[in-house]
């Protein structure tokens, strides 16, 4: 089957997941998540891509950026993605690939979206068992948005600003956001639209970018993914 095309469109946020090859693990000690983190601030900038959220998980990185040009997501992946390897197999000793294949990532309607794609982001380490609040994981964007410490790659998305008159309230408000769990079924739409490259939005923002577009961004009822229930579920595990 012929691989979907990505949709990109500018000022549009994309919701980002690029993983390890076969699971293994691309961050081995603190060093390689600051090395991470400071080319994606680099690219991101020299990409014209605005980064609102992100993790960094062990074996694969949960990334949400806004890009101001077509391209600009892809050109930030490629560059980081490159740098990054090299960076691993000269410090390692190793050669070869790191990443699995291409990354996956869905347009998210900003409006009713954005603050759950957020929250599912930087509560990947809970669900993953690594901590019992996101507050105590250090490699993710909670940090910044809820807490204290100051990210410097980090741009304040409208929507968030819209949280709160002034940097206190907006964190407080955002902090409550995680006293309730995301739903089952919120969670599944986030992993369907990564998972086929879709549009994660309601029918009005899905017809706003077909307009963009000018194609469907929506399977038809008699298509769509033919895979064992068994596949799913397990992609659905990695996501």
């Amino acid at each position: 089957m012929a691989r979907r095309p990505r949709l990109n469109l500018p000022d549009i946020p994309q919701h980002v997941v690029q993983r390890g090859n076969n699971r293994q693990a691309c961050f081995f000690n603190e060093q390689d998540y600051a090395v991470y983190l400071d080319k994606l601030k680099e690219y991101s900038a020299l990409c014209k891509v605005a980064v609102h959220a992100y993790v960094l998980m062990t074996n694969h990185v949960h990334l949400l950026l806004t890009p101001s040009t077509p391209n600009g997501v892809s050109q930030l992946m490629q560059s980081l993605g490159r740098y990054y390897v090299r960076y691993v197999n000269v410090n390692y000793a190793r050669s070869g690939t790191l990443w699995e294949g291409r990354y996956k990532s869905s347009l998210v309607d900003s409006e009713r979206y954005f603050l759950l794609v957020s929250r599912y982001i930087e509560l990947n380490p809970v669900r993953a068992g690594m901590t019992a609040h996101p507050a105590a994981y250090p490699w993710s964007s909670y940090q910044h948005n809820a807490l204290d410490r100051k990210i410097e790659l980090l741009t304040a998305h409208p929507i968030y600003l819209g949280l709160g008159q002034d940097e206190a309230s907006r964190k407080q408000a955002y902090q409550a956001l995680f006293e309730h769990q995301i739903p089952d079924s919120s969670l599944k739409e986030i992993r369907d639209a990564l998972q086929k490259a879709w549009v994660l939005g309601d029918g009005r923002f899905k017809q706003q970018i077909e307009q963009q577009l000018g194609k469907r961004v929506e399977l038809s009822a008699h298509g769509g993914d033919r895979k064992s229930q068994w596949y799913k579920q397990s992609q659905d595990q990695q996501l």
